[in-house]
């Protein structure tokens, strides 16, 4: 039996010793990096407004339908744009439901902004991201939506389209991947335009 013990105690020694390390400093430290070198993003990318409010993450998107608003892409995401449901439609290529869905989709497009029946659609306007939730739309769309935005709202549309160049992401790195319009900044920018 105290064999069993001899043996027994540098393992709960270890045990010990581990959680400490592993669920105790070593989060600590982590968690102090990313506060101290990326505050931002560590704490959601969060935009606020000049009076302080939370207005969203620049990460998410969210469900705009206003017509004096940019439209994000269309979302799967559990009852729209819910960042607990994250995720696509599953649907493929091959499937009916999806085609009717564009097609839908499309037609709705061209009409609320007042685009001919024949009119080329950017594929981000109708189809939904893998996560359901992506904040950026194609500059394509988002200037195929700046007449309707500028009438609307009383607007210039070169001013639409510089608060569009402001808000408009570029590559990653420079080089990865295409630039990208963040609807939820945009949107709330032209809330701004006095």
């Amino acid at each position: 039996m105290k064999d069993f013990f001899a043996e027994l105690r540098p393992a709960i020694m270890a045990t010990v010793v581990l959680a400490i390390v592993c669920s105790g400093l070593y989060p600590l430290i982590v968690f102090g990096i990313s506060q101290a070198l990326f505050h931002d993003k560590a704490n959601g990318s969060l935009i606020v407004d000049h009076n302080g409010t939370v207005r969203g993450s620049k990460l998410l998107a969210q469900g705009f339908t206003d017509p004096k608003y940019f439209h994000p892409r269309p979302s799967a995401a559990g009852n729209g744009y819910d960042a607990a449901n994250s995720s696509g439609s599953n649907l493929g290529p091959t499937s009916q439901k999806l085609k009717d869905a564009i097609k839908d989709r499309i037609a709705a497009y061209r009409q609320e902004n007042g685009l001919s029946g024949d009119a080329p659609v950017p594929a981000d306007a109708v189809t939904a991201s893998g996560s359901g939730l992506d904040p950026h739309i194609t500059p394509q769309n988002a200037e195929l939506q700046t007449p309707r935005i500028a009438k609307v709202r009383g607007l210039a549309e070169d001013k639409v389209r510089e608060l569009i160049r402001q808000n408009t992401d570029g590559r990653d790195l420079g080089f990865l991947g295409e630039p990208g319009v963040n609807v939820l900044k945009l949107n709330l920018a032209l809330d701004g335009v006095r």
